[in-house]
C-alpha cells in the first residue's frame, strides 16, 4: 500500500443529515475510512437517531471486530471508525419501525469479505410499505450477488417466519460464503421476458385474500404474456407472526437471467389509513411490475446500487452493466463511491441496433468502471518458540509465557492456539526467518549479532493452513 493510499484510508469523511445513513456506514466499513455524521435531525422536535438507526449500528458492531462508535448525548452526531469484518453466527432483533430488509440489504456486499462465513438470523417485520420486502431480496438481490461469486455454494436466504407491522414476529436466516475476490461483470443484454412468477401471502387473515390478489394481478399480466404463475403462502400459528397482514410480490424473469420485481403490501393494523382491499393490491403490484419492465435494464431500480457497489469492489478489470433511469438513491450512491473509494463510473447512452428500434421503454444507461480489487488477504503464519512463545501475523505479535495459552488481542485475530509443551520440528518456513538477537543482557557492551534462526511448524499446524486477515 502506498503512502497516498494510506493517507486516503485514514482521512475522516464528514457528512450532515440523516439521509443515506446506511450507505455511509457500509462504505466506511468496506473502505476502512472513518466517517462522522453530524446534525442528524437537529432542527426537529425529536432530534437525533431513531430506534431503527440505533439498531442498525448495533448490528454493524456485531458483524465487525474492533469498531469504534461514538454517539453524543442528543444522538445528533455519530463518529464511526470501522474495524475488521468478522462475520460468524449472529442473531439480531430488528426494530419493528423498519423491515428486516432495511438491515439485510446493506449486509449483502459485506458478507463475502468477512473473516469467517456469515450466518445471520434477523427477527422483526418481513413485509412493509417502506422498504423492499424480504421476497424482493430473495428473488432479485440474491441472483445479483450470485453473479459476482465464482461458486454460490452456501449462499442461502430462508424465510422461517413472516411478520407484518406493527408487531412483526418474522424470522429470516441468511448465510453467505467467503470469497477472496469477486469476479468482473459483463452484463449488457437483459433479454426478453419469458415468464412471471410471484407469491401471494396472508398472515392471520382469511386464505381467500391470496386468491383475490392473484386473480386481480393475472387479469392485467395475462394480456402481455401467458406464462404467469403465482404461489399462495397462507401461514398460521407462530409462522404467521404477531400481526395480521397480506400482500403480493411479482417477479419477471428474462431469457438471460434478469429478474425484475415489484410488490404491494396492505396497510398496517391500527393505522389511520383505510383498510386495504385485496383486489387493489393485486392490480397495484401488476402495474408496478409493468413499470419496472418499462424502465428496463439488467437490474430493477431497487438493486441498482448493489450491482454498482459489487462492480467497484471487483478485480482491477473492466465491468459493465446496463441500467434503466437511475433512481435518486443510486445517484447519491455514486457520489459516495467517489468519496470513499475514488471510483468514478463512465456513463453513456445505450447504442441501439436495428432490432432494438422495435422495443419500447426508457433510455438505458451503460455503466462502466474498473474495480478497486477489494479482497480477503490470506497469509501463512510463522511460529518460533524460545523462552517466550511468539505467534506473529504481519506486524502484530502476542507474547506469553510457556505455561499460558496463546490468546491474541482482539485487534489481531480471532483464533486461540494451544502450543504443545514439547513441539517437534516437522516443517521449515522458507519465506520468513525470525532472528535471534543472542543475549538479552543489558551489560553486554558489544552489540548483539543477529543470526538467522529456523522457525518451524508443529504437527498441529500445517503450512497449508491459512488464516485470513485484513
Amino acid at each position: 500500500m502506498s503512502r497516498s493510499d494510506s493517507n486516503q484510508q485514514s482521512s475522516r469523511l464528514r457528512y450532515e443529515g440523516c439521509n443515506f445513513f446506511r450507505q455511509r456506514l457500509v462504505l466506511a466499513t468496506l473502505s476502512c475510512r472513518p466517517v462522522s455524521i453530524v446534525n442528524i435531525r437537529s432542527k426537529e422536535n425529536d432530534p437525533g437517531l431513531r430506534e431503527f438507526e440505533a439498531s442498525f449500528i448495533r448490528l454493524l458492531d456485531k458483524i465487525t471486530n474492533g469498531s469504534k462508535i461514538e454517539v453524543n448525548e442528543t444522538g445528533t452526531a455519530v463518529h464511526y471508525e470501522p474495524g475488521l469484518l468478522y462475520g460468524g453466527t449472529i442473531e439480531h432483533d430488528c426494530s419493528t419501525q423498519r423491515s428486516i430488509s432495511y438491515y439485510l440489504e446493506p449486509l449483502l456486499p459485506l458478507g463475502p469479505f468477512c473473516k469467517i462465513p456469515l450466518h445471520l438470523t434477523l427477527r422483526g417485520v418481513t413485509n412493509d410499505q417502506t422498504d423492499p420486502s424480504i421476497d424482493i431480496i430473495r428473488c432479485s438481490s440474491m441472483p445479483i450477488l450470485k453473479r459476482f461469486l465464482l461458486v454460490d455454494d452456501g449462499l442461502v436466504l430462508k424465510i422461517n417466519k413472516r411478520g407484518a407491522p406493527p408487531k412483526g414476529g418474522g424470522e429470516v436466516i441468511f448465510t453467505c460464503p467467503l470469497r477472496k475476490q469477486l469476479r468482473a461483470l459483463q452484463y449488457v443484454d437483459p433479454g426478453k421476458i419469458k415468464k412471471i412468477r410471484g407469491v401471494s401471502y396472508a398472515l392471520r387473515t382469511s386464505p381467500t385474500m391470496t386468491n383475490r390478489m392473484i386473480e386481480a394481478a393475472k387479469g392485467i399480466l395475462l394480456k402481455y404474456i401467458p406464462d404467469v404463475f403465482i404461489l399462495t403462502d397462507h401461514r398460521k400459528g407462530p409462522a404467521s407472526g404477531l400481526s395480521p397482514g397480506f400482500g403480493i410480490t411479482l417477479t419477471a424473469e428474462t431469457i438471460n437471467g434478469t429478474f425484475l420485481s415489484a410488490e404491494a403490501t396492505s396497510n398496517p393494523q391500527g393505522d389511520k389509513q383505510v383498510p386495504s382491499v385485496a383486489e387493489e393490491l393485486g392490480e397495484i403490484a401488476a402495474l408496478r411490475l409493468l413499470e419496472e419492465i418499462y424502465r428496463g435494464g439488467c437490474v430493477d431500480s431497487s438493486n441498482q446500487h448493489l450491482v454498482l457497489l459489487l462492480m467497484a469492489l471487483g478485480p482491477k478489470d473492466v465491468s459493465r452493466v446496463l441500467l434503466g433511469p437511475l433512481s435518486p438513491y443510486t445517484i447519491q450512491f455514486l457520489r459516495h463511491m467517489k468519496d470513499f473509494f475514488g471510483t468514478v463510473f463512465k456513463m453513456e447512452n445505450e447504442i441501439k441496433n436495428d432490432e432494438d428500434e422495435l422495443r419500447v421503454g426508457t433510455e438505458k444507461i451503460l455503466m462502466t468502471c474498473v474495480g478497486a480489487a477489494k479482497e480477503r488477504r490470506s497469509i501463512t503464519p510463522s511460529l518460533s518458540f524460545s523462552q517466550q512463545h511468539s505467534l506473529t501475523f504481519g506486524s502484530n505479535s502476542s507474547y506469553l509465557s510457556n505455561d499460558s495459552l496463546l490468546k491474541p488481542r482482539q485487534s489481531d485475530f480471532s483464533r486461540t492456539f494451544i502450543p504443545p509443551p514439547n513441539p517437534v520440528i516437522n516443517r521449515f518456513v522458507e519465506e520468513q526467518e525470525p532472528y535471534d538477537t543472542g543475549s538479552d543482557s543489558e551489560n553486554d557492551s558489544a552489540p548483539a549479532k543477529k543470526t538467522p534462526k529456523k522457525s518451524w511448524f508443529p504437527s498441529w499446524l500445517k503450512k497449508s493452513d491459512q488464516i485470513s486477515v485484513f
